[in-house]
């Protein structure tokens, strides 16, 4: 059996684990919308440009 400061330790590191699983599951896919909807308009931009 495991003593209180170990069993603290192991939960302390399971939650620092746990915040930076969430946190890439919800910013990462965001940035990539993000950057995906940029891409598709400075594109539709450059192929839409008109001649002077």
């Amino acid at each position: 059996m495991l003593s209180i400061p170990e069993q603290e330790q192991i939960v302390s590191i399971l939650d620092r684990f746990n915040i930076l699983c969430n946190d890439i599951s919800s910013g990462l896919p965001a940035e990539i919308e993000a950057r995906s909807k940029q891409y598709e308009y400075y594109r539709d931009k450059l192929l839409t440009f008109k001649k002077q």
